[in-house]
């Protein structure tokens, strides 16, 4: 069971954090049946990204048996057996796809789910050395959770929302393999990683941060009904929530242009700057939409 526990990488649910953000945003957060939708779909895309990790590390066995830190993998160390895994995996989409069933009848949510799970294993077995494609991949993911929290709820977001979340998403992958290039070189954990360069990636990465901030003020200071200023009393704390979005990403830009930059689980549970950033964004915005 520790193994297994392991091998469906429990730390990595904390993307999963990105399903409340549609609610919140809305203003929706503390009624009883989004908070029983959202928990629903949280736990749905927990155990279908533990199915999809179980896969991929499957897949890619016999390779990581032969790197230096993912060999203490579970399934590579043979710690959990290849059929374990297997079953494992089988059991838990089936999760994923049931439990919202059990609470109300989610088409929308149901799509997403399935969208994430054939990207995932396209991922998995083939685009994940297709360059370019990959950073779309990878950040779909993050799209996904985070218009799930909408999908859950039948809530209308707005398009400023869906700008920032996508641009948000390639953001982060692009950052963290502008970090990754150059900490461990091209191709030494990524074979995609041999097809960019620096002076590419760090356009990405600008190209992506421009975005980003200039649709989260747009967003902020929307009055319209979907926009965040539309709760006309507190339009203050919801706009200044554009000053630790814009430190944080400026921040983040810092720490994959000097190497060291980390995926967002680990920014999130061990980078303290970070976590105050995060932190003053959610009190801000609290105080703005629900006091």
């Amino acid at each position: 069971m520790r193994a297994l526990v392991s091998a469906m990488r429990p730390v990595q649910w904390v993307k999963n954090i990105l399903i409340g953000i549609a609610p919140a945003a809305a203003g929706v957060a503390t009624h009883a049946d989004v908070i029983r939708h959202t928990g629903a779909a949280f736990l749905s895309f927990c155990a279908l990204a533990s199915a999809i990790y179980l896969i991929n590390d499957v897949r890619d066995v016999e390779s990581d048996r032969h790197h230096p830190t993912k060999r203490h993998r579970a399934i590579a160390a043979g710690q959990l057996s290849v059929r374990a895994a297997i079953v494992a995996a089988s059991v838990l989409a089936g999760i994923a796809f049931v439990l919202p069933a059990f609470l109300w009848q989610p088409e929308g949510l149901y799509l997403i789910l399935g969208l994430y799970l054939a990207i995932s294993l396209s991922y998995t077995f083939w685009l994940k050395d297709v360059v370019i494609v990959e950073l779309g991949v990878v950040a779909s993911g993050f799209f996904l959770r985070a218009y799930a929290g909408a999908a859950a709820s039948h809530i209308f977001v707005s398009t400023w929302f869906l700008v920032v979340i996508s641009f948000g998403a390639l953001f982060l992958v692009v950052g963290k393999r502008s970090s990754e290039l150059k900490k461990v070189g091209a191709g030494a954990t990524r074979r995609v990683l041999a097809e960019y360069t620096p002076e590419f990636l760090h356009s990405a990465l600008t190209l992506s941060a421009t975005v980003v901030v200039t649709g989260y003020c747009l967003w902020a200071f929307d009055t319209s009904a979907t926009g965040l200023s539309s709760h006309d009393h507190h339009v203050v704390p919801i706009r200044l929530t554009a000053v630790p979005v814009t430190l944080a990403i400026l921040f983040i830009m810092r720490s994959a242009e000097a190497g060291d930059g980390s995926s967002p689980e680990d920014l999130l549970v061990h980078n303290r700057v970070v976590q105050v950033l995060g932190l003053t964004w959610a009190v801000l915005l609290a105080i703005g939409i629900y006091l």
